[in-house]
């Protein structure tokens, strides 16, 4: 069994134990989480899709934790003109358990 969910303005393909790593959710260490957007699930062979959402579909997480994506250096220069700039940049994502996925 499989789902997929919308999170953090991107779609996730998720089944029951398996862990994700999104964008930052506002929600503590070990709190429970719900995802109400759900576009698809896969039960027993037969494959439920929304318009665009699935009504009376849910997906349950369990924060782990939060955690920071590695580094991305952003390089800017100007030809000729002797001016460079570099900047970095660290994400925020949380990582969740997938604990349970329901459809009525």
């Amino acid at each position: 069994m499989y789902a997929v969910i919308k999170s953090g303005g991107k779609q996730h393909k998720v089944a029951e134990g398996e862990v994700i790593t999104i964008e930052k959710i506002d929600a503590e260490e070990g709190s429970n989480i719900e995802f109400s957007e759900v576009l698809a699930v896969n039960k027993e062979g037969n494959l439920h899709v929304g318009k665009p959402l699935l009504e009376g579909a849910k997906v349950v997480g369990k924060v782990i934790n939060h955690i920071k994506a590695p580094k991305v250096t952003i390089i800017k220069m100007k030809r000729r003109q002797d001016w460079r700039k570099k900047q970095g940049h660290r994400q925020n994502l949380s990582k969740i358990e997938i604990k349970s996925i329901e459809i009525k």
